[in-house]
């Protein structure tokens, strides 16, 4: 069948790079992609918004399957929309979709049905939440309620930052109307783990865990981004750990959307906290494959993409297995300078050819340029995948891979997957 999947980020790629291994697919379209997903499918240029066009090309094109890559429009019912026009969709309709879109509906959830999270307060008034602030013990963390790129959560440790994080947020509305309302709760301390899931109502089929570096610099400082690299699986958290957080968070949270007349179907991200005692506690939910988590956890995938996807829309993700490789991934994202503020695009970027034939390289911001040449066009740029029979061994070739790239002013962590090392 034919498939188009919308979005045009390293996520996507990973998506149509693991599509195209499938002997099901034949020809992939992506709306609106980038230069590097044009190496294995055609790009389309409709935007992720222009909902009636994608449905009018879709139908065009009789596509098989529709694939909704970011959040943004899945929030905004992208779904419904193409449901509504008698097409396949894989990704969670809006009413499902909230459990991103609002950080105090997720928490206001977890908190109906026992999930464990951090304890927390919803605000809607600057005044309140200034005077609740000012009660509360540092660190602290405030969370825009609404979608924010992945930047809208300020990790406070002092009263002045928390103040201005706030501010920023409910005053000078830094982040539009995903700041009209936060969510000000208590910090947990620990290691971070992402699960991520194929879910289809009840039925939740977790994909080995992964773990992102969001602050931009190494030892995880300055300010949140999108996501700086990840890497799976987690040596050094054990394995009943991993189960637990699925037995008591992944799995409820789904019969939890059951009940609440919100089926989710599609890609259920948790976002986790691992305390010091092994305990995992909420920290976020997402409506899709992370970024770039995805560019980690697809690598070692066995099984067909799209039959998970197809098995999902149709209600049968009981009936399948879903195989993954032992192989370790770290992932590294080269990001433009200045990034996660202000940056340059259409820089060249050299490389890229000796590097895609070394390893994995996944496009998040690029475009071409003038020339033909490929070109810097986003914050995060690349993300370069080492694959290896461990950690050590594959953040080695992401690592001689990310050295093959080069363009002015290409910025990276050089710590990722560290952690997993010590």
């Amino acid at each position: 069948m034919d498939i188009l999947v919308i979005g045009g980020g390293g996520r996507e790629h990973a998506i149509c790079w693991s599509l195209s291994k499938s002997p099901k697919a034949d020809k992939i379209y992506c709306a609106p992609g980038n230069a590097g997903i044009a190496q294995v499918a055609e790009c389309v240029p409709i935007g992720v918004f222009e909902f009636d066009k994608l449905a009018a090309f879709a139908k065009e094109k009789e596509v098989g399957l529709v694939v909704v890559g970011p959040d943004d429009p899945l929030a905004a019912g992208i779904v419904d929309v193409l449901e509504a026009e008698g097409l396949k969709v894989f990704g969670p309709r809006k009413n499902a979709a909230e459990i991103e879109g609002s950080k105090a509906f997720m928490k206001d959830l977890l908190h109906k049905y026992n999930i464990p999270t951090a304890a927390y307060r919803k605000f809607t008034d600057y005044t309140e939440a200034s005077a609740y602030l000012k009660e509360q013990a540092l660190p602290i963390v405030i969370k825009a309620d609404g979608l924010a790129a992945g930047k809208g959560v300020t990790v406070a440790y002092s009263r002045e930052e928390a103040e201005k994080a706030l501010e920023d947020m409910m005053v000078s509305r830094v982040f539009g109307e995903s700041g009209s309302q936060v969510v000000i709760e208590e910090f947990l301390a620990g290691q971070e783990m992402s699960i991520l899931a194929f879910v289809d109502g009840e039925t939740v089929r977790p994909m080995p865990a992964a773990q992102d570096h969001k602050p931009v610099f190494d030892g995880d400082k300055g300010p949140n981004t999108g996501g700086m690299g990840t890497y799976s699986p987690l040596p050094h958290i054990d394995d009943a750990i991993i189960q637990k957080a699925i037995e008591t968070i992944v799995e409820p949270t789904a019969k939890a959307m059951v009940s609440e007349g919100r089926p989710f179907r599609g890609v259920l991200f948790a976002g986790l906290m691992i305390s010091p005692d092994g305990t995992p506690k909420t920290v976020e939910f997402n409506a899709r494959f992370g970024d770039p988590e995805t560019q980690v956890v697809l690598p070692r995938l066995k099984s067909d993409l799209l039959e998970i996807f197809l098995a999902a829309v149709d209600g049968r993700l009981d009936e399948i297995e879903i195989e993954w490789s032992d192989e370790a991934a770290v992932c590294v994202v080269l990001a433009s300078q200045g990034y996660p503020g202000s940056y340059p695009k259409g820089v060249p970027i050299a490389g890229l050819d000796e590097a895609g034939r070394e390893g994995l390289v996944f496009h998040a911001g690029t475009a071409l340029g003038p020339d033909g040449g490929i070109v810097t066009s986003g914050g995060r740029v690349l993300g370069v995948v080492g694959l290896g029979a461990g950690i050590a061994e594959a953040r080695d070739a992401a690592y001689a891979n990310a050295g093959r790239i080069s363009f002015d002013g290409k910025q990276n962590r050089t710590d990722i997957a560290a952690k997993a090392l010590l």
